[in-house]
């Protein structure tokens, strides 16, 4: 199969059960719901070998904007990839929670708690905005991309992976997946706006950027799209 088509696949079960294994509870009868959700969102969604193949070769340092629980730096390291890693959210369990899996995994990774809807970091490199942007709402979400455009430095690399707003059925099944997340207590804010593929299009390539768009929902019934976007070198 073709790169492409192996970025489109989850990762293997033995890589997902590595992985998982970092969230793991202290105690035996801890709560393990961080490694369960870690070991079926690795095994399952091809978002991560889909970020992975568009970094690689990419080492500006990383910031994940909307990290979660920091799944990425330990894909990244799994996979070789040894760029300077930072990854904010506005969820600050999961941040601490992230925290706590990176130190038992022995990741040189830096978490720190941020709402992006109303600031952002200082960064200059590579940026990943994971599953995120459509619940930042549209005034703030277009100054966001602004931010990642203004960030990148020549050779690094603006991957994002978001649902687009296209009216197709995997794209009605995305914003309900998602408003289920935010009842569910998952996510801790509703979607506000999912972009619309021409208009983002547009505004990367305004800026210079080389820009790809490529379907990354796998087997999932979901609207998901991996961008992305490269600063000339």
């Amino acid at each position: 199969m073709n790169a492409v088509g192996d970025a489109a696949r989850p990762l293997p079960p033995e890589r997902a059960q590595a992985i998982a294994r970092a969230f793991l509870p202290a105690h035996p009868l801890g709560n393990r719901w961080d490694y369960y959700y870690s070991r079926v969102k690795l095994g399952s969604d091809p978002l991560y070998p889909g970020v992975l193949q568009a970094l690689r070769g990419c080492r500006a340092p990383l910031l994940d904007l909307g990290c979660g629980l920091g799944l990425l730096a330990h894909a990244l390291r799994l996979d070789g990839q040894t760029m300077t890693y930072r990854g904010v959210d506005s969820d600050a369990a999961k941040i601490g929670r992230g925290v706590r899996a990176a130190a038992r995994a022995g990741l040189d990774a830096q978490f720190q708690t941020m709402d992006l809807a109303r600031e952002l970091p200082r960064h200059r490199g590579s940026v990943v905005i994971l599953d995120v942007l459509q619940f930042i709402p549209f005034a703030q979400q277009e100054r966001v991309i602004d931010a990642m455009i203004a960030m990148l430095t020549p050779g690094a690399r603006l991957v994002i992976r978001t649902g687009l707003d296209d009216g197709t059925r995997r794209a009605r099944i995305t914003v309900l997946v998602d408003k289920l997340s935010r009842l569910w207590g998952w996510m801790n804010a509703m979607p506000r706006y999912y972009p619309d593929a021409d208009a983002l299009r547009a505004r990367l390539a305004a800026a210079g950027l080389q820009v790809e768009f490529t379907p990354l929902y796998g087997r999932t019934p979901f609207n998901n799209w991996r961008i992305v976007a490269v600063r000339a070198e």
